[in-house]
């Protein structure tokens, strides 16, 4: 049988949590002193170990002192007073999890039915990090650059805990694929994941979908209808485009992972939530509390454990292995194999991907179908943009200005850091030239709304060439009109 080890010197607390813990068909013994844990520890290895922090001869966190004592025991903390300095210390420690006093029950029952020994999961990111080489991939995802491997190295500390996670990336790197090995390789894994795009939901709609609605909450709930939360119980919740949730969502949202409890709309009762959620932005952080997109308090308390997501252009040595991987792929579900050239594979390393893999693999789906041979050669794949080239150079040489073109197909703001205005000739299709000393949040503003005004006001096509969703355009033109809106009506004010 399991066997659990509580250290804990409060004798009501304990013999409540050993009546719980025996009922879950667990072993238990009981220590009430650092020193009688040690002691138990020695004389049976327990499978997990329920830690209070406060005890009569010291932290319980001093237990961490010899990896050795519990190397092979998941360790979760109990603590009346818990916080997000609590949580950061309990992960850098080893600690799998923590629960609040006085204990729910159910998530107390949540914890057990997850627990699995350290090594079991050190044993999973060990064969991951020992086929890298070989396999060229770590779970979902694909690449063995440098910077891959940092990403790679951060999933493998924080997968086996239970603490929060934010992805922040440009579009199309790979951010729900990360949500998804973090959940894959973590004790959650048996339970579902589920990824939510909050930009891609109505805002009326959006805190529905997440915490569900009783039957006659609004006009149009004929049944009552179970939210994400819900359907995610015991497993993970991804949340991507967290900033285009609306403000009024995100503080529900933050009293949800403080509490972890929640009401569905149109109700007055309250249910636990037992979901590790893992949040995404495209955005700047920083930048989108600045702009009110984000709740400052909802970024630190989402915020413990950042990944960033580097965008292909920064590894790009990874370009061949991913377009082989996707030409692989697509060649098993069509039934015909093809292979590219050497000169095709280095023709994808000299663009600048501004899609990033998104649009690589849509850039080899696309040369699967038009290369009528077995060979894909060079000329149905993307071509580095002169003008690309051009502002490149530049930018290597100097810096006053960015100027960027909404002329070019596909073509993203980040690569447009450039120096002094070129000539006319030297650039192909307008161009937007913004002043350095310009917040970014200005910066994308100008350059939407020129791709905008470039494709003559056809969304859908601004929406694909800049490499966002539909919904995220439409959000980001109904910011700016309410902001020339306000400044309009300041400037009246004045005269």
């Amino acid at each position: 049988m399991t066997h659990a080890l509580i250290v804990d010197d409060d004798i009501d607390s304990v013999a409540t949590l050993q009546e719980l813990i025996a009922s879950e068909k667990f072993t238990v013994s009981v220590a009430h002193t650092l020193r009688d844990a040690r002691r138990h520890i020695a004389l049976q290895q327990p499978d997990v170990v329920l830690l209070d922090l406060q005890l009569p001869d010291g932290n319980g966190m001093e237990l961490f002192s010899d990896p050795q004592l519990v190397a092979n025991s998941e360790v979760v903390l109990i603590t009346g007073h818990a916080s997000l300095d609590t949580s950061i210390q309990a992960l850098r420690l080893g600690a799998a999890d923590y629960i609040v006093k006085p204990i729910n029950i159910k998530q107390l029952q949540g914890v057990l039915s997850r627990v699995m020994k350290p090594a079991a999961l050190q044993a999973e990111v060990a064969d991951l990090n020992a086929n890298l080489a070989n396999s060229g991939h770590f779970g979902l995802l694909w690449g063995r650059t440098p910077a891959m491997q940092r990403i790679y190295e951060q999933i493998s500390r924080v997968a086996g805990t239970s603490v929060s996670v934010f992805i922040n990336g440009e579009s199309g790197t790979g951010k729900e694929l990360v949500a998804q090995t973090v959940h894959d390789l973590s004790r959650r894994r048996k339970k579902p994941f589920l990824a939510v795009n909050c930009g891609a939901i109505s805002p009326n709609l959006i805190e529905s979908e997440i915490f569900g609605h009783e039957k006659g909450a609004f006009t149009g709930a004929d049944k009552q209808h179970e939210g994400f939360f819900e359907r995610a119980s015991g497993g993970t919740l991804f949340l991507d485009e967290l900033t285009e949730m609306p403000l009024e969502l995100q503080v529900k949202l933050l009293r949800v992972l403080e509490t972890g409890r929640f009401m569905r709309v149109g109700s007055t009762t309250t249910i636990d939530a037992d979901v590790r959620v893992i949040a995404a932005s495209n955005r700047p952080l920083l930048q989108a509390v600045q702009a009110g997109k984000l709740r400052e308090d909802l970024l630190y308390r989402l915020n413990v454990f950042p990944i960033e997501m580097p965008p292909l252009r920064e590894r790009l040595d990874d370009v061949p292995l991913l377009a082989d991987h996707f030409l692989k792929a697509i060649a098993a579900k069509e039934g015909k194999n093809k292979r590219f050239t050497p000169r095709a594979l280095q023709q994808l390393q000299t663009y600048h991907w501004p899609g990033n893999v998104r649009e690589l693999r849509n850039a080899v789906q696309r040369a699967y179908v038009m290369a009528a041979a077995e060979v894909i050669d060079e000329q149905w794949l993307p071509r580095p943009d002169p003008a690309h080239e051009v502002v490149s150079t530049l930018a290597a040489t100097s810096g006053t200005f960015a100027a960027v073109s909404p002329g070019w197909t596909g073509q993203s703001l980040a690569p447009a850091i450039s120096a002094p205005a070129p000539a006319a000739a030297e650039t192909s299709g307008p161009s937007v030239v913004m002043p350095l000393g310009s917040s970014m949040a200005q910066v994308e503003k100008a350059f939407i709304l020129a791709t905008l005004q470039h494709y003559k006001h056809h969304k859908e096509q601004t929406a694909a060439v800049l490499g966002i969703s539909l919904k995220t355009l439409y959000n980001r033109l109904k910011e700016y009109a309410a902001e020339d809106a306000a400044a309009a009506e300041n400037s009246s004010a004045a005269l």
